[in-house]
């Protein structure tokens, strides 16, 4: 993978990391995790889209091909 994809998949995943941990502090989030145990569906699949998008872009960085 170039470079700039993988910059691109990094920027992306670092952003909805931070949205999927700010929506797992809301008032909503914090409501359903006192009924039910869980956050909410959508925090948690922020979250996780964010943490594969950090590593597949690191990786991508890392491991790119010689031109």
């Amino acid at each position: 993978m170039s470079k700039v994809p993988s910059i691109a998949i990094l920027v992306v995943g670092v952003i909805l990391l931070v949205y999927g941990l700010s929506a797992a502090d809301s008032v909503s989030s914090s409501v359903s995790n006192a009924v039910t145990g869980s956050p909410t569906n959508k925090s948690i699949w922020l979250i996780v889209l964010g943490v594969i998008g950090v590593i597949t872009g690191g990786i991508g960085l890392v491991f790119r091909r010689a031109p």
